[in-house]
């Protein structure tokens, strides 16, 4: 997979959006205003940061050592370093889906009931 590939399956996503909140390289996509994946566009080999459960997190981490690591500039705890040509798409994509699902848990009743309506 790689950062188009990647952009194109998250902005398919229900109630997602693309922006560039801290600078004109790093890539934010949010659920509902609330951010689940970032991508460093300058970053060589291609990567992205994926929100993650802490215990699976650590599985991940040492499965995929050197590939998957404690994210740069984030919660070390919650948050993930994927380094796309290094993984297979098909898990890629299963632990985008669950950073997006991580965020949805965790909206308030009002937003929750905005986002089944869309």
């Amino acid at each position: 997979m790689n950062v188009e590939e990647f952009r194109q399956y998250c902005l398919n996503k229900k109630g997602v959006t693309e922006e560039f909140p801290f600078d004109e390289v790093t890539l934010v996509f949010k659920v509902m205003g609330k951010m689940f994946a970032l991508v460093p566009l300058e970053r060589i080999p291609s990567q992205v940061n994926l929100k993650c459960d802490p215990e699976r997190s650590i599985e991940l981490r040492e499965m995929y050592d050197g590939v998957i690591l404690p994210a740069f500039h984030m919660s070390k705890t919650h948050w993930n370093t994927l380094h796309f040509e290094q993984l297979p798409s098909k898990l890629i994509t299963e632990l985008t889906d669950h950073s997006y699902e991580l965020v949805i848990a965790k909206f308030t009743k009002k937003l929750k009931a905005v986002y089944d309506s869309l």
